[in-house]
């Protein structure tokens, strides 16, 4: 029988991190909801049923509400984003998801005081978004209940999804039992947009960004 899908995130956690409660119970809706894969690569836990994903992705509009896969492989390939293995900067992070296609992910980061919080590094080769996705484990799980075709992309943050019904951008249509999960289990509201949390987004190597992550990781950085 496989270990619960949390205990495989606390495994990966690096010293000062703790796997936040409410990401315990996301993983345990995942579980109930039979949203977590399990095969011979390892886990991977998502939002909304792959099969019904693919069976309602058309040319103009898709299911599902923000795609983004969970998974505990922690930090293997941020060494490849700073260009270091250095212990010191891997282990102020652990990466918890992937957030893009292309290959960004989200992590937790240990800040400079010590406060675990949520962060993006985008892939360089898609993305650059590198910030503070969310100060708190809710409000992440807000961000990802309003919508966005994929959270690496802030160009789009200022607005609501689909706002731009004329373009070629394909319908985004919201994860409505995950959107309900979200406000019933945690007795809050969902943002019409990514900036309402997104405070300070910033880009890769952006050295005049008030958002303490890109700051920090531009100073370490080797790019």
């Amino acid at each position: 029988m496989p270990i619960p899908f949390a205990e495989e995130f606390r495994r990966i956690l690096k010293p000062g991190m703790q796997l936040p409660r409410e990401f315990e119970l996301l993983f345990d809706w995942m579980e109930k909801n039979k949203l977590v894969i399990r095969n011979k690569h390892g886990s991977t836990g998502v939002l909304y049923n792959d099969r019904l994903l693919k069976n309602g992705w058309t040319e103009t509009e898709r299911p599902g509400g923000t795609i983004i896969e969970f998974s505990p492989n922690g930090n293997e390939s941020l060494k490849y984003w700073f260009r270091s293995e250095d212990p010191k900067l891997l282990n102020r992070l652990c990466a918890f998801a992937q957030t893009g296609a292309e290959g960004s992910q989200a992590a937790f980061w240990l800040d400079d005081s010590g406060k675990q919080v949520i962060v993006h590094l985008g892939s360089g080769s898609g993305s650059v978004l590198a910030c503070v996705m969310a100060e708190n484990p809710v409000d992440f799980l807000r961000l990802l209940a309003i919508g966005y075709d994929e959270i690496c992309w802030d160009e789009d943050f200022s607005r609501p999804p689909n706002e731009d019904k004329d373009s070629e951008q394909e319908f985004v249509h919201p994860n409505k039992e995950f959107r309900s999960w979200v406000t019933r289990t945690f007795h809050v509201t969902i943002p019409e947009t990514a900036l309402e949390i997104v405070k300070h987004p910033a880009h890769m190597g952006d050295k005049r960004s008030a958002d303490p992550f890109c700051k920090w990781s531009s100073r370490v950085c080797q790019w």
